[in-house]
């Protein structure tokens, strides 16, 4: 199956989990909780007060080799943004993927994703779990703070 024929099949409209295709053009299905939800919401809320360039996005289908993959927020340039704005899924990636942790992520899910991101030209890619502790990556590995976004507190406080 491809990203086109998922997105127009009226039976997969408004489910309350995400939707990816794996390499074989399987649809993976995972069910989101309240605070996955919270922690997309407050990220974006974030990218668009520090960065006001550009665009962001929630649930951004991106186009790997490895399927389509849908990063819970991204921010894209508006260079970026030119090029994919009539993309049904992304043929290159924002500058920014993040990935909000899930329960029933695996520590080797999250590498593959990452990996596939940088492969299709992100800048950075964060990983956001339950605690709101963010871990910042680019393409040599975990670094201590954002380089795109460096006023982007490294805790979100979904509490406060």
């Amino acid at each position: 199956m491809q990203w086109q024929e998922l997105c127009d099949r009226p039976d997969l409209q408004n489910l309350p989990f995400k939707i990816e295709l794996d390499e074989y053009g399987r649809i993976i299905m995972s069910p989101v909780k309240l605070y996955h939800s919270l922690l997309q919401g407050e990220i974006a809320g974030l990218l668009r007060l520090y960065r006001r360039g550009g665009k962001v996005f929630a649930e951004c289908a991106i186009q790997t080799s490895k399927g389509t993959k849908v990063a819970d927020v991204a921010w894209a340039s508006q260079e970026t943004f030119q090029k994919i704005k009539d993309d049904d899924d992304c043929s290159v990636s924002p500058e920014l993927c993040v990935e909000v942790v899930s329960a029933s992520n695996t520590q080797k899910e999250l590498e593959e994703k990452k990996q596939l991101y940088f492969e299709r030209g992100a800048q950075e890619v964060w990983f956001c779990p339950r605690s709101g502790k963010i871990q910042f990556y680019d393409c040599t590995g975990k670094i201590s703070q954002s380089t795109l976004f460096p006023e982007f507190p490294i805790v979100i406080d979904i509490d406060a």
